[in-house]
């Protein structure tokens, strides 16, 4: 059989020690978490998801009525309750119960006193039928002896991050509500122990207390008259110390032990003297314990009180203590160690909170147990700063002593464990066979889906027959991971679940495949063997590369080579899930897949980083790195398809000739946008423009551009290396496809006026010299002697289409009638007076700049398709009405941000939205309630709350005024006043 302590340990931690070729039966059960730990019925709220043994919370409830949730404890996500790997487990705090908690973590830890009790007989064997099948009842411990054997049984066992000690606090008869005098309960439970062991016939059980805890002292008392000596000697479990007027621990040992004398009225009666005489009396240490109990006497009688408290007195203490000068025989060994120290932090006596610091005696560690929670102290050292500053400050507080290497001081420390230093360190616990059969039962059983029972438990629909199909691997086997979605039953239940649904496959203990749980044991510890490898690598890339001695490594690579070898073990570890995926009914959609594939197709792969796009070696060298032939030969272990590059080899002579051509574009960028800029200097700072409002006197004639062709051009200018040349000017853009113009001149004096851009005759030349045009448009302007300016007639070549120009304000109409999620503006009204814009310059501030830096942001080659770089640019394209419109939107970068002042929100509305749900939104956002609400736009009121938004004429980036009538801040009276008034109902 394997060794039982692998079997303790979580899914797959055995493989550490394992070798692949030695996994046995049990191994492949622990690795599918079978047996490992039953479900804790009343601590389960609901399925313990990854334990195939929890059969509560799935159903059974229509059977057995209405769960009662305050008997389970508020567990949301079971799986974050596990705990880690080698950590211990801890104890919930049922409401005052940490001074119990302290003392059944340390003597936990007490390996002799955990064995023995393991040795202890239990009535657990009438919960077995002879052949080792469990019977229908569950365990339940009968004696204060089992409820320990079971507790430290879970402590051991239990996957659980912590575990719930009220049966054995319940047996104790202790109000979990009000808490004990930790020293006196020490005291007690050991004298119940003690007597409770007593009874047993095994030795090494029955004397377990009187070995590991019982020492002996000696009253002795000399008469001074006569010298006659006698002695009382007496039995000690803990050595109760006072720590008053004492700063070292060896101090108040030392006090224990002083000569006390007897005078006066306290003289001793002397029996041979026959009369009362002067003596002197002291204890002598005659024998110790083991474990050596030193109980600092930190609570103690206030006489001007009349009760107790705690005294905050800083005690030194070694972690090492020779207890040989304090001997009356000095021929014995009586080193002792440091294991476990209990606090208690708090103020008072009567309340605060205890926790305890105990070393693992197998490992020599530190931990701090603190009911559910537990901390392990770095470096093997115990440390209890952050313990010492928790009390309450007083000023008469004394300053904490320096402490030397090796030794401690406290003012919380209540009591001192010190271990035999002699002892037998590699002993090991075993849980007895038939009390860990008990917990786990080893009866014959089969996997079911977990789904299929809940369906089956439900009886809304009869069951359809048993589909286990979903959780098979590749090898036609129960998948390792797909055991959180199956159950464990009975062999018996599971013949009647198959006679009377049928369906299948059965999956008994031959399905759990080996050869998947080999393949995971072998990944592992490749994972193992990675961390090793990554040090030796690490201290291979420090060695100097001399000469050509090398190979060429990326230096991104060479960052993330141990997360890149560990994705690809991880790939590895996944592909029977991949592999089964036709079968388990997980396989994601095509598409989906595909895309995935895509994604990872274009990650690099190790060394990629310096592969050049066309196959060769990088011409950058700050990208790479010369690596040692050691240290390439233990990347190609990991990497074996990586391009490899020596150090004598060239770069790439294609991306040379292509770096010298982009040096050159770089200049001729920058040569280009200088003549542009200086030939169309007014155009680059927007300076001097024409304007159809006030015609300029001294022309006649004006062209148009698209202001879009502007924009993107003055970027260029502005930054020639990092933009692309504009080389046509894409006017088709603001033509119909019959070749009209699509603006009015009234529209280009308002709505259109951010779409076009007005050109000089002057610069329309330079323009003409400077890019390639494919449509001429200009507006003439057509005026005679007679005519006013203010009848001014103005013509387009183009002329205007009106068709198509009719056909675009519809689609336009339409568009902001049918909108969805478009952003709208509520501006509250304050004292009947809109908040204008210029109240508030502060907030209309644009930056042109920002606006062309997110521009900028887009992919390079995410050009507008009507400003080409090249001269096929100039054919016009021939597109229907329809596409035209969405050729326009597309074409033509509209600047219609709308600038918010205060009291004004932003709402997401969509046109088929009534203006009662508006106004549910309006309240969400200030506070008002919807009939305390008026409403309006452009001076139209808006009142009929079962019209949409659309009807009303609300349209994106509208701006609606709101006038409360009875503002409410408070959520609560806006509330109750919403129910009173029957004539608005909202359904949310």
């Amino acid at each position: 059989m394997a060794p039982r302590l692998q079997l303790e340990k979580a899914a797959w931690r055995w493989t550490e020690t394992v070798p692949p070729e030695e996994v046995t039966q049990e191994h492949i059960e622990a690795a599918y978490r079978i047996g490992l730990e039953p479900c804790q019925r009343g601590v389960c709220r609901r399925n313990c998801r990854g334990n195939p043994n929890c059969l509560v919370g799935i159903g059974e409830h229509v059977w057995l009525g209405e769960i009662d949730e305050n008997s389970f404890h508020n567990i949301d996500d079971p799986n974050s309750e596990r705990r880690k790997k080698n950590a211990f487990v801890g104890l919930t705090n049922l409401g005052a119960t940490c001074y119990v908690n302290t003392f059944l973590q340390m003597w936990f830890l007490n390996l002799e006193l955990r064995q023995a009790l393991y040795l202890c007989p239990s009535t657990c064997s009438e919960y077995v039928t002879g052949q080792g099948i469990p019977k229908d009842r569950d365990y339940e411990p009968q004696t204060i002896c089992e409820h320990l054997q079971y507790l430290f049984a879970l402590l051991q066992n239990s996957n659980r991050r912590y575990i719930d000690p009220s049966g054995f606090v319940k047996a104790l008869g202790l109000d979990t509500g009000q808490q004990q005098d930790a020293q006196e309960f020490s005291k007690l439970f050991m004298s119940l122990l003690e007597d409770t062991l007593s009874k047993q016939k095994n030795p090494d059980v029955r004397n377990i207390v009187q070995k590991q805890f019982c020492g002996e002292y000696a009253y002795v008392t000399v008469c001074n008259q006569c010298g006659r000596e006698s002695k009382l000697i007496s039995k000690f479990y803990e050595l109760e110390l006072n720590i008053q007027g004492h700063k070292q621990l060896t101090d108040c040992i030392t006090e224990f032990l002083k000569e006390e004398k007897l005078e006066g009225d306290n003289r001793y009666f002397c029996e041979t003297c026959q009369s009362k005489q002067n003596a002197t009396r002291k204890i002598r240490l005659l024998s110790l314990p083991c474990t050596l109990n030193l109980q600092l006497m930190r609570f103690v009688f206030d006489r001007q009180t009349g009760h107790k408290k705690k005294l905050n007195t800083y005690i030194g203490f070694s972690e090492l203590l020779d207890m040989e000068p304090f001997m009356e025989q000095k021929d014995g060994v009586y080193i002792y160690e440091l294991s476990a120290v209990l606090i208690h932090r708090g103020v008072s006596a009567y309340s605060g909170h205890y926790i305890a610091h105990v070393k693992d005696p197998q490992t020599g560690e530190w931990y701090k147990f603190n009911d559910e929670d537990i901390e392990k102290m770095e470096g093997k050292k115990l440390q209890l700063g952050i313990e010492e500053d928790l009390a309450e400050p007083s000023k008469s507080q004394t300053r904490k002593p320096k402490c030397g290497k090796g030794t401690h001081c406290s003012r919380n420390a209540y009591m001192l464990v010190y271990r035999l230093q002699t002892r037998e360190k590699s002993l090991t616990a075993e849980i007895p066979s038939l009390f860990l059969f008990t917990f786990f039962p080893g009866c014959p059983y089969e996997f079911v889906s977990l789904e299929w029972l809940q369906k089956w438990l439900d009886e809304s629909a009869p069951p359809k027959p048993i589909d286990n199909t979903g959780c098979l691997c590749s090898h036609g086997k129960l998948h390792p991971d797909k055991i959180s979605i199956m159950k464990r039953i009975s062999e018996y239940v599971a013949d009647y679940f198959y006679r009377r649904y049928g369906g299948g496959p059965r999956l008994n203990v031959k399905a759990l495949c080996k050869d998947c749980v080999v393949e995971r044991c072998r990944i592992l510890r490749l994972k193992n063997q990675l961390n090793e490898d990554y040090k030796t690598v690490t201290n291979l890339l420090k060695i100097t590369v001399k000469g050509n001695d090398g190979f060429w490594v990326g230096k991104s690579s060479l960052r993330s080579w141990r997360q890149l070898a560990l994705e690809q073990l991880n790939e590895q570890d996944d592909d029977a899930d991949q592999n089964n995926g036709k079968m388990n009914g997980d396989a994601q959609n095509k598409d989906e897949s595909n895309e995935e594939k895509r994604e990872e197709e274009e990650e690099l792969n190790f060394n990629e980083d310096l592969v050049c796009p066309h196959g060769d070696l990088c011409i950058s060298e700050n990208e790479r790195r010369v690596v040692s032939k050691e240290a390439w030969k233990k990347l190609k272990q990991y990497f074996p398809k990586a391009p490899e590059f020596p150090n004598s080899k060239e770069c790439c002579s294609q991306c040379k000739i292509l770096e010298r051509e982009g040096e050159e574009n770089e200049a001729l960028h920058k040569m280009m946008a200088s003549e542009q800029k200086t030939a169309l200097q007014n155009l680059f700072q927007d300076k001097c423009r024409p304007c159809l409002g006030s015609w300029p006197q001294e022309t006649d004639e004006l062209y148009i551009v698209s202001q879009f062709f502007v924009e993107e051009w003055r970027k260029f200018v502005r930054r020639p290396t990092r933009c692309s040349p504009v080389s046509s000017v894409g006017n088709s853009a603001l033509l119909c496809p019959h070749g009209g113009l699509m603006f009015t001149f009234a529209s280009m004096t308002k709505e259109d006026s951010k779409l076009i851009a007005l050109i000089w005759p002057s610069e329309w030349e330079a323009i003409q010299k400077l890019f390639v045009v494919d449509h001429v448009i200009k507006i003439i302007r057509m005026q005679t002697a007679e005519t006013s300016p203010e009848s001014t007639l103005f013509d387009s070549e183009p002329k205007l289409c009106p068709e198509c120009r009719e056909g675009l304000l519809c689609q336009q109409q339409r568009d902001l009638r049918e909108y969805t999620q478009a952003t709208i503006y509520v501006h509250k009204v304050v004292d009947n007076k809109k908040v204008m814009k210029e109240a508030a310059p502060e907030l209309n501030v644009s930056s042109s700049e920002a606006e062309e830096e997110r521009e900028e942001a887009k992919p390079e080659g995410e050009q507008d398709p009507d400003f080409n770089q090249t001269n096929g640019g100039a054919k016009r394209q021939k597109i229907s009405h329809q596409n035209y419109i969405v050729y326009q939107k597309q074409g033509i970068r509209r600047s219609t941000r709308h600038r918010k002042v205060r009291g004004e929100k932003a709402l997401l509305v969509s046109a088929n939205q009534t203006l009662k749900e508006l106004k549910i939104q309006i309240m969400h956002a200030f506070s008002v309630a919807p009939f305390d609400q008026n409403l309006s736009i452009d001076g139209k009121i808006l009142n009929d709350d079962t019209a949409t938004l659309g009807a009303l004429g609300v349209i994106p980036e509208s701006v609606i005024l709101l006038k409360a009538d009875e503002p409410i801040a408070d959520y609560a009276a806006m509330d109750d006043v919403m129910q009173g008034r029957e004539h608005f109902i909202i359904t949310l």
